[in-house]
């Protein structure tokens, strides 16, 4: 026992010492139901009696961790990206979905559920709470400008709810599709806030991108890049799943009274359209029906399933979308392919989410996992124009593919050969009954997914359906309120802009819950949406399959009105009728548009892609010269030198054996791009015009072994104009070997998943002359590049 003079030593010691500091000795920090509105939680500090050695202070007391509050339950988030509400069996459609299927039968189905008609605006909406344009992301990032709702960066006053429900106990996964990362920011400097890691997320093993290869992706684990798998039987969708379950083994092994949050978003189904040769040739014969006929086969199963009324009428086809008799043969027969590979492509994915639903229903904790899953980010994508496309990139660089250009190649359609989409036709017949596509916020054809929910604990029954009116903001506060977390105020000292969301969990027990969402803006590319209280007024400003974007006003475009009370598919409008109704939609619109960040409104097209264009940021700065010291992969567009539209060099020193192979220099894909390469010994160059035309050049003879300087020279000669021709030229030490000109080349954007490559080539090859990777045979000293404004 402590003397009299230690004790009194002890009591005399300075205040700051003794003073309770947040927590009582001994207890954990538990995430309070009712309401810890400040994150992080504070730091815990020793409270008890220190002496003058271990012998008379009080017992020692490490900080525990903060626990979520008891009985919280584990959360599996899916998102699958570009569906239409009439794809899957699920809903109705004509795509097989037996797991989906499964799961509808245990969970329920929602049948009013809202996204945003784009995937990043979506995405952003979807983990935080809030409207796209207060996320920051009223467009996809790589078409963002300056304006506080288009920036394509989540605003730290708006905190996910991965980074709410991590701060509160959960573990956090994600899985997949990121694209809410600033393209400036996904290069290996960083900076890493805006990636997932920095987003709320323990854990991240996915795509960076808004789309890849599904055979060979450029993949991260955290902030680490792993690069292309090079398995030939790899497809991304198989790899995600078996991620999923490993990591959920992992936390059932070494913590299994830790809830967990992950995040699972597939590929799939937006393009490119890729699945196994079986799988697709399962599908053959099966959509030669054709579209027109599908959406009226895909409304009497929905009819029959009871997932819309009776009276539902299935709305009438554009009249800029051919009917499906008026098409020839070749047209038939291309644009069925095309289906039958979209087809296998979704079965593949509904699969692969099916065995990581079979893995969480098999885990202890089962009947206390909330699962939401969201069938689609937006409606099925017209983005490969009124034919189809080889190359969805070519569609975002305004030119549109013709069946000329396809159908000697419709048996490579599905691989790895191809950025395939498939026509438009195709994509307004699996959004049936509804209007319209995706990036069409202002009718349902966008913006209306299925939506499936399961949570034994506290769901009545199963295989039953909710025709609530949700949007994709009310998940966050949904699961917030499941776990028993307080929306925060302020999160890691940032005020935050309250969530405006609203939870729908009392629907999981009542399917006659009042609704809780009665009024919703919608806005993308100028398509405007505006609902309240059952009415929907709606302004298409262009046609999603047409990439070319004029001369518009928005204070002159037409709108149109719609009784969704008791016109489910919006077959009706009643803008003539009711025109005071209308008139005060309009108005709700313009002040909710203001309110949220939605405007200055933007209807320009594809050159939003380039940063030059429109001013976004770009590691390269007005830098025209790049020095590479040697080898160098995984270098996004965005962050690369910019040789769009203008003349450049790129010089090597090299120092190589006779015969040698590899890859110098590289920027792009099998979408589009630059090749500068060895082979066999003979110097080479490609310029990839979007999967339409492949324009090489190549030396008479071999380079002799030894220390060379290598240079490929492009001249432009299309003075303003975008996309224009020039000459490539190649010379060996000084002199020239090789000329031609390149009749045309790629505008705006190469790929939004390929990469600049030195030393190798880590996706798909600009031109199949060569076999990625193609790592280089020899020293690779120096790479320059050089732009010519």
């Amino acid at each position: 026992m402590p003397t009299p003079v230690v004790r009194r030593l002890v009591l005399s010691l300075p205040a700051l010492l003794l003073a309770p500091l947040a927590w009582a000795q001994g207890d954990a920090p538990v995430a309070a139901r009712d309401g810890q509105v400040t994150l992080p939680y504070a730091e815990q500090k020793f409270t008890g009696s220190l002496g003058t050695t271990y012998l008379n202070s009080d017992p020692p007391q490490f900080p525990a961790p903060v626990t979520a509050p008891e009985g919280a339950p584990n959360v599996l988030l899916i998102l699958l990206d570009d569906v239409g509400f009439g794809q899957f069996g699920v809903s109705g459609g004509g795509v097989p979905s037996p797991a989906m299927d499964k799961l509808a039968q245990e969970g329920l189905l929602y049948t009013r559920f809202h996204t945003t008609a784009l995937c990043s605006p979506t995405r952003a909406a979807l983990l935080t709470g809030r409207n796209h344009n207060v996320s920051g992301t009223g467009v996809i990032t790589e078409l963002a400008t300056g304006y506080d709702g288009y920036t394509g960066i989540i605003p730290k006053d708006t905190a996910t709810v991965a980074e709410i429900l991590r701060q509160n106990g959960y573990a956090t996964a994600w899985f997949g599709k990121n694209h809410n990362t600033p393209i400036y920011e996904t290069s290996a400097v960083g900076p890493y806030d805006h990636w997932p890691n920095g987003l709320g997320f323990d854990h991240f093993y996915g795509f960076m991108a808004g789309d890849t290869n599904q055979l060979r992706p450029y993949l991260y684990e955290n902030q680490t890049a792993i690069g292309t798998p090079q398995d030939p039987d790899y497809y991304v969708s198989v790899d995600l799943a078996d991620r999923t379950i490993r990591w959920l083994g992992t936390m059932e092994a070494i913590q299994p009274a830790k809830p967990w949050f992950a995040y699972l978003a597939p590929a799939a189904t937006h393009a490119p359209h890729q699945a196994p040769q079986e799988l697709i040739n399962s599908f053959a014969g099966q959509f030669d029906m054709g579209w027109d006929a599908y959406r009226a086969q895909t409304l009497e199963r929905q009819k029959s399933m009871g997932l819309v009324p009776q009276s539902a009428e299935l709305t009438a086809r554009p009249d800029s979308l051919p009917a499906w008799d008026s098409l020839d043969d070749d047209q038939k027969r291309l644009y069925t392919r095309m289906m039958e590979v979209f087809a296998a492509f979704g079965a593949q994915v509904d699969q692969e989410v099916g065995r990581v639903l079979d893995y969480v229903a098999g885990l202890p904790d089962a009947d206390n996992t909330l699962i939401l899953y969201i069938i689609g980010d937006n409606g099925a994508s017209a983005e490969g124009g009124f034919d189809g496309t080889l190359n969805e990139n070519a569609f975002f660089n305004t030119y549109l593919m013709t069946v000329e250009d396809m159908l000697p190649r419709i048996d490579e359609i599905g691989t790895e050969l191809h950025f395939n989409h498939f026509p438009a036709g195709w994509a307004w017949g699996v959004n049936s009954p509804f209007q319209w596509t995706k990036q069409v916020a202002s009718h349902l054809g966008g913006v209306r997914n299925p939506m499936i929910v399961k949570w034994p604990a506290r769901q009545q029954a199963g295989g039953e359906t909710r025709t609530q009116f949700l949007h994709v903001i009310d998940i966050a506060p949904t699961i917030l309120e499941a776990a028993g977390v307080a929306q925060p105020r302020s999160v890691n000292g940032t005020t935050q802009v309250p969530i405006q969301g609203k939870s729908f969990l009392t629907t999981l027990a009542d399917a006659g819950a009042d609704e809780t969402r009665t009024s919703q803006y919608f806005e993308m590319f100028v398509n405007r949406g505006m609902y309240k209280d059952g009415w929907w007024a709606g302004s298409l400003a262009f046609e999603p399959w047409d990439p070319v974007r004029g001369a518009f006003d928005p204070m002159t475009a037409a709108w149109e009105l719609y009784n969704l009370d008791e016109d489910f598919t919006q077959a009706n409008d009643l803008a003539a009728e009711r025109p005071e109704i209308l008139e005060s939609l309009k108005a709700l619109w313009w002040a909710e548009a203001s309110a949220n960040k939605a405007l200055p409104l933007d209807w320009r097209g594809a050159e939003r892609f380039s940063a030059e264009f429109t001013g976004k940021p770009n590691l390269a700065g007005d830098r025209t010269t790049f020095v590479y010291p040697g080898r160098l992969s995984g270098l996004p567009e965005a962050s690369a030198p910019d040789l769009k539209n203008k003349s450049f060099t790129v010089t090597a020193q090299v120092e190589i054996d006779n015969d040698a192979s590899g890859m110098i220099f590289t920027q792009g894909g099998n979408t589009g791009g630059w090749a500068f390469y060895l082979k066999d010994g003979v110097l080479k160059a490609a310029h990839n015009y979007i999967d339409v035309e492949i324009y090489a050049v190549e030396g008479a003879t071999p380079v002799t072994a030894g220390p060379h300087e290598l240079v490929m020279d492009f001249v432009y000669g299309g003075g303003e104009e975008m996309g224009g021709a020039g000459t490539l030229a190649l010379s060996v030490d000084g002199v020239e070997v090789a000329r031609a000109e390149i009749p045309r080349t790629t505008p705006f954007k190469y790929s939004l998943s390929e990469n600049q490559d030195i030393g190798s080539d880590t996706g798909t090859p600009v031109t199949y002359d060569y076999q990625a990777p193609l790592d280089f045979e020899g020293r690779l000293a120096e790479v320059v590049v050089e732009l010519h404004r």
